[in-house]
């Protein structure tokens, strides 16, 4: 049975009230996780869809001989996509489940609920005079007559009124009422039930969250001349990561709140967001903050700096960033790979070619106005800026990664001969000692170093730089986190040491190899190439895991050992802000002191003592023939190593698999109705805050949003069956079929608004229009 993990990093677009429609989606996306989690442990599935993608995990299985697991292991968001994503990242963390955010999303993500109730009516003539501004809301004139369905025009001219009585040249929405909303969810969804994490142990899991600070801080670069600038940066990314092992979690709910109000503070629909608003919030329920000053000194490095943390305003996070493509990209580096990775970019954009906020009516040909101009401007154009430069950046790395994959393969031969004549063929096929290991390493290591001749000069100098830029990120990270300035600062004064003692002289790496104190440099250093190695080993173990015959539970066993001496390495530098750690806060004062200390603290001599041990115990487990080829691979990583680093420029890539992207909208969506946004969203209505007006509105973008997340995951996980392996002709329309019949099923005693929606979907999903798209 062939082995492989669909990756899903999930990139969420803004959509203002089309954070409903997204909830969906996430929902099911999170179901997906769940029916791959409950299959390979043996779980009894919770029924509804979960139940289908179970079965479709088991037919690939079957049927295609592949044994499919599927992760959501990065996450990254803004605006209303940041609180969806911040929602399912905390489920996937740890365990908690999605269904208690339904009933907040259909009860509280109303106008009602939202309004300020601090604001005051205004005057008669005021109200009047503030309908055609509601009305701009809309894109287009009209009245509730001419574009609200019959059934819901009450509702909607109810709220309306309310809406427009919010006093002029403020935001409606109120801040903390958002705030303990936010709050709520979380707290229903830690009292809800708990199931496993839906990630296996090693595998760690990231949350990216895009965030604009309004004023800015200032960040220095540096130039030619004059030497040194100040610019003012606006962009803020918050991160959070659970770094896999037994107790799973990202962070307390307190912070995620925080990134999630922050991250939605839609421009004139909410106040800009506070911490002081955060604070005013929990100490009304009660409700401690422990870390508080830790988190903002790593969310807002540049403001605590200078203790003015307090005084940050911060607003919707899609002004600036609202496709958060890059950090997600940033987060595949480092990334365990225990098996065959198929890696996936989902973005959800919810109203694909359609702005969510438009000033005038629907004619692009005509010539904007003076108040369009600036408005498109100031937050249309930046909200909307295409993603071609993200898939690029994606595209890049995927052909860099076939490149290196094709190097590796082409190298093996001659890697592997130049080890037998050095070693000697037979001498490889014994059980080697740690000790025995341990030489062999040195041995191999300065065999590389001589018969790459004039390249080991480059590829040490680059190795160098690589080992620098990575002590800078441990001290910084170690210090506190802090500014990219403050990175950058750091590196000069490592770089500074290391010039000082000569490790970066044209004589320290030549041809002939590196001399004895820059080999000590890394001994002492070198966490990556530790990881790169180990990774190489773990990839061969995938290889041979395909074999027909492959001896599978020391390849397991094999593979556990692997990923845990990986993280034993890196434990050192991967700390969660307890410890007392303030020595490494001044090491642009104090580099060689700090040095010292990071070297004590890595105490890599030990780790590789321990690294030898187990890897001599997992290879006599093997039989002789798989533990010469891993005997070899593990020898021959100095070669791999020289020959490829240059082309990875210092990055360690551990999904060594190239990067598809895929997309979830209402126009990919087309199994039950095609039509897109506009045959199926009632949220788009308004400038995109519709389903704020209307909980029939809601019921039917979240139903959409699962219905349309069942239709495209299924096409998703299908497409990761090998060029010319196929299901049996029909299976997938049958699936899909009974994804939406779940679906409709479950929820159709719950969405109580809509009986007129699931009239219809009950015709179209057992009618002609799902026939002819199953055909298709």
């Amino acid at each position: 049975m062939r082995e492989k993990e669909l990756r899903l990093a999930l990139v969420c677009y803004g959509g203002i009230s089309l954070a409903v429609y997204m909830h969906g989606i996430t929902k099911e996306i999170w179901r997906l996780a769940r029916a791959s989690q409950a299959h390979h442990a043996g779980a009894p599935s919770d029924g509804s869809s979960q139940d289908i993608y179970r079965r479709l995990i088991e037919t690939i299985s079957d049927e295609c001989g592949i044994e499919l697991r599927v992760l959501v292991d990065i996450l990254a968001g803004a605006s209303a996509g940041g609180i969806n994503a911040i929602f399912l990242a905390d489920a996937i963390s740890t365990g908690h489940s999605l269904d208690p955010l339904t009933e907040l999303w259909l009860d509280k993500a109303d106008v009602d609920s939202l309004l300020d109730p601090a604001v005051h009516p205004v005057s008669r003539f005021a109200k009047a005079a503030a309908v055609p501004i509601a009305w701009a809301l809309t894109g287009r004139s009209g009245t509730v007559d001419e574009t609200v369905e019959p059934e819901h025009r009450e509702e909607v001219r109810a709220k309306l009124a309310n809406f427009v009585r919010a006093r002029w040249f403020a935001p409606p929405f109120a801040g903390p009422g958002f705030t303990g909303l936010i709050l709520d969810a979380l707290e229903a969804m830690a009292k809800g039930p708990r199931g496993p994490s839906l990630l296996p142990h090693y595998q760690p899991l990231d949350l990216f969250v895009t965030v604009t600070d309004f004023h800015g801080h200032p960040e220095r670069l540096r130039l030619n001349s004059p030497a040194e600038i100040a610019e003012t940066e606006h962009r803020l990314i918050l991160s959070f990561r659970d770094r896999g092992g037994e107790i799973r979690g990202l962070a307390d709910a307190a912070e995620l709140a925080f990134a999630a109000r922050a991250t939605a503070s839609f421009p004139g629909a909410f106040p800009p967001f506070r911490v002081g608003e955060l604070d005013t919030v929990l100490k009304a329920r009660a409700r401690a903050w422990p870390g508080r000053d830790r988190f903002l000194k790593r969310a807002l490095p540049r403001h605590a700096a200078i203790g003015e943390a307090d005084a940050a305003v911060l607003i919707d996070g899609s002004v600036l960033a609202n496709a958060p493509f890059r950090p997600a990209i940033d987060a595949l580096k480092s990334r365990p790979a225990r098996r065959e990775v198929d890696r996936r970019f989902v973005y959800i954009d919810p109203k694909p070619g359609g702005r969510s906020v438009r000033l005038t009516g629907s004619d692009d040909a005509a010539v904007p106005g003076f108040f369009t101009t600036i408005f498109g401007a100031l937050s249309d154009i930046p909200r909307e800026q295409p993603i071609r430069d993200n898939l690029d950046a994606i595209e890049e790395r995927s052909a860099r990664i076939r490149r290196l994959r094709h190097i590796v393969e082409a190298m093996r031969p001659e890697v592997e001969a130049a080890i037998e004549r050095a070693f000697g063929a037979t001498l490889l096929l014994g059980r080697p000692t740690p000790r025995r290991l341990a030489a062999w390493r040195s041995k191999a290591q300065t065999i590389a170093s001589r018969e790459v001749g004039y390249a080991y000069a480059a590829y040490g100098h680059l190795k160098l730089a690589s080992v620098v830029d990575d002590i800078a990120a441990h001290i910084l990270r170690l210090g506190g986190g802090g500014s990219r300035q403050r990175h950058e600062t750091i590196k000069h004064a490592i770089w500074r040491v290391v010039e000082e003692t000569g490790l970066a002289s044209d004589e320290a790496m030549t041809a002939s190899g590196a001399r004895t104190d820059v080999i000590d440099f890394f001994r002492r250093f070198d966490l990556i190439y530790r990881t790169r190695r180990l990774r190489l080993l773990a990839r061969r173990l995938g290889r041979l895991d395909e074999q027909p015959d492959a001896p599978r539970p020391a390849i397991e066993a094999a593979r556990q050992t692997i990923y845990d001496l990986i993280g034993r390495y890196r434990a050192p530098v991967e700390t969660d802000g307890e410890e007392d750690l303030s020595i490494f806060q001044a090491a642009a004062q104090q580099p060689r002191e700090i040095l010292a200390a990071l070297a004590e603290r890595l105490d890599l001599k030990q780790r590789d003592d321990e690294a030898d041990e187990r890897i001599a115990e997992l290879l006599a487990a093997f039989p002789k023939a798989e533990r010469r080829s891993l005997i070899l691979t593990y020898l021959g990583f100095p070669f791999y190593d020289i020959a490829t680093l240059p082309l990875l420029q210092g990055e360690g890539l551990d999904e060594f698999d190239p990067v598809k992207v895929d997309r979830i909208s209402p126009d990919d969506a087309t199994a039950i109705r095609e039509g897109g946004a506009e045959a199926t969203l009632k949220g788009i209505q308004f400038n995109s805050f519709g389903a704020f007006f209307s909980r029939a509105y809601r019921e039917n973008d979240y139903l959409w949003g699962r219905l349309h997340g069942a239709d495209r995951l299924i096409d998703i996980v299908v497409s990761t069956l090998p060029e010319g392996v196929h299901l049996p002709p029909g299976r997938v329309a049958t699936l899909k079929r009974e994804a939406f019949r779940a679906i409709i099923a479950e929820e159709k005693e719950r969405l109580t608004a809509i009986p007129v929606l699931f009239e219809q979907l009950e015709r179209e999903v057992g009618g002609e229009t799902a026939a002819a798209a199953s055909a298709s």
